[in-house]
């Protein structure tokens, strides 16, 4: 029998956002940037005020607050302390997502990471979520900041992975990872069980919407 000439083409990869998309992080960041501004003599806001700075980074987040550029970076040390103690467990894994992970995996897709949070925390997350070992790698945010923003985190996964835009995916909850898909002219799904929504997503111009994890296993069938 004489195999289709498509027959081996290899599948895409796929760059999976982290808050808002595998894991529901909710309480650890709203109670770390609690705790920074607390430290900071800055008023707390309630809580779906607090939800809004998931997805950014830090420092886009604190810079309305602050005039000195040592009183944000003062406001990322207090946040990552707390985090680094406690705050990188306080989240819950999106139900179904760790068995689509695993099944996308399975079909031979490449899995990476690609967050906005700092890439220690990050990693450290990944290595101790049960499907953790699916993903190739994990491209976060460095320390100082340097890179932060999506288009700078797509580009870092694409040069790191030696992979062109047109091979892969980007998979997220916020406009930012749509922002950073399209910057580089790739294919990507918003997933509306995480912190942003239909009418967020389809304003950043996402290609694709699931409505639930299992809807991705179709989308890139």
């Amino acid at each position: 029998m004489t195999l289709g000439r498509h027959a081996f083409k290899p599948r895409s990869t796929l760059f999976f956002d982290l808050d808002g998309t595998l894991i529901d992080s909710a309480v650890g960041i709203t109670q770390c940037v609690a705790h920074a501004l607390t430290l900071m003599d800055q008023p707390v806001p309630p809580q779906d005020e607090l939800r809004r700075w998931i997805g950014p980074s830090l420092r886009t987040s604190f810079a309305p607050l602050f005039a000195n550029p040592a009183d944000i970076e003062q406001a990322v040390t207090y946040y990552r302390e707390r985090f680094d103690v406690v705050g990188w467990r306080e989240h819950e894994v999106y139900p179904r997502i760790g068995q689509v992970v695993q099944e996308l995996h399975d079909r031979g897709h490449r899995l990476a990471i690609v967050t906005a949070k700092n890439e220690p925390h990050a990693r450290r997350i990944i290595d101790h979520l049960p499907f953790g070992s699916c993903f190739d790698d994990v491209i976060g945010a460095t320390i100082d900041g340097s890179r932060s923003e999506k288009p700078q985190l797509v580009a870092e996964a694409l040069q790191r992975m030696s992979l062109t835009p047109d091979q892969c995916w980007m998979i997220g909850d916020r406009r930012m990872d749509i922002a950073g898909a399209r910057h580089h002219a790739m294919r990507n799904i918003g997933v509306l069980w995480g912190f942003g929504g239909a009418d967020e997503l389809q304003l950043a111009g996402a290609q694709h919407l699931a409505n639930t994890p299992d809807d991705l296993l179709t989308l890139l069938a």
